[in-house]
């Protein structure tokens, strides 16, 4: 029986640390310190440090990162923030958490990431207080237009970097740099994952730090003195760091690797149906290699008798969630909506092996 190429293999990723991560924890058992103590202090140092901003506040997962961002540069009722709909709600529900109101904006049919000329269409007709920036599957959104834009029209940028840890411009500058904030997940299947649910914010704004700091314990100026509307019980796990701090270090070579696979892919899928994204240089990660092909269902179908495994992200734009009903049902985006009815992911994480690759280009090159 052939064993299936999958989507993603956390036992391959984790099995290789599992001493020194046993060590990490062992550690911090030993410590006696386990909520906010000095490996959450280090590794926001470190990542701060690796990602080129000033600061780091951890959290206790990428939502809450994204909603205490947000509010950390004052969303709140009444105010306006741009989203993209591609993006399985992570954003939009953060919005909907700070009481503000979405607005929906289209993306570059190449990249997935949100259009800059289309942020601009509803910026020039003001109101527009920040813009989400989605890095999606791993590709960093085009910062410079997008930061011409926010000076231009005076919006905030918030960068979600949720799938996008390292991804870098040509210059160097790194995903969550270039923005007010940005927000990270540290969930087990991101580039940098943790062993359970963890999340942070970056910045380079002291004040917005601060607030964050608070948010994200009550809203507490000082303990048992609560001071700002919105504060969580959000912190990261003393060992979820830990574990972080030994993940850092290899996350490079990690993306590297990843970045080798898409770009095999995307040179040697030949298949007039399938449409691959460009080869890519560091400005993207490889979180998800996402195809598009108008024949999802029945390339699936191929896929799974060849034993390879696949999945779709994401399937349905915000805007036609159930929850809305028809709350937005006058908003059509016809490349996001083109883009959920025919992306499709292939397998695509650094322990893949080179002939799991090739079984998968061999399988869409067959279909």
């Amino acid at each position: 029986m052939t064993i299936p190429v999958p989507v993603n293999a956390l036992d391959r990723h984790i099995s290789p640390l599992a001493e020194k991560l046993s060590e990490a924890a062992a550690a911090v058992i030993r410590s006696g310190h386990y909520v906010l103590g000095p490996n959450v202090k280090a590794f926001e140092k470190e990542f701060a440090e690796w990602c080129g901003v000033a600061d780091c506040i951890t959290v206790a997962n990428g939502t809450e990162a994204l909603e205490l961002g947000l509010r950390s540069l004052g969303i709140d009722r009444g105010k306006t923030v741009a989203v993209v709909a591609n993006a399985a709600m992570y954003g939009t529900t953060a919005v909907l958490a700070c009481e503000a109101t979405p607005v929906f904006i289209d993306v570059d049919p190449v990249t997935f990431t949100i259009d800059p000329r289309a942020i601009e269409a509803v910026a020039s007709k003001g109101g527009l207080d920040a813009v989400i920036v989605t890095h999606l599957y791993g590709k960093l959104a085009d910062m410079e237009a997008i930061m011409a834009l926010s000076a231009k029209y005076g919006f905030a940028v918030f960068e979600d970097c949720a799938q996008a840890h390292g991804a870098r411009d040509a210059s160097g500058r790194k995903a969550g740099s270039f923005g007010n904030a940005a927000s990270f997940s540290f969930y087990p299947t991101k580039n940098l994952g943790a062993l359970g649910d963890g999340g942070a914010v970056v910045t380079n704004d002291p004040l917005t730090a601060n607030t964050l700091r608070k948010l994200r314990q009550y809203g507490w100026a000082a303990k048992y003195r609560n001071e700002l509307r919105g504060g969580r019980n959000s912190r990261l796990d003393e060992i979820q760091a830990a574990f972080l701090r030994v993940m850092l270090p290899l996350l490079d070579g990690w993306n590297t690797r990843r970045r080798e696979i898409a770009n095999r892919y995307s040179r040697e899928i030949h298949n007039e149906r399938v449409c691959v994204p460009p080869t890519s240089g560091t400005d993207f990660v490889a979180h998800l290699y996402v195809i598009r092909t108008e024949h999802r269902s029945d390339l699936q179908e191929h896929l799974s008798k060849a034993s390879v495994s696949s999945e779709v992200h994401y399937p349905l734009p915000d805007y036609r969630q159930p929850l809305f009903g028809d709350r937005f049902a006058s908003i059509s985006l016809p490349i996001t909506e083109a883009c959920c009815a025919s992306v499709m992911t292939l397998p695509c994480f650094p322990e893949l092996s080179d002939d799991e690759v090739s079984r998968v280009i061999e399988a869409c090159n067959q279909w």
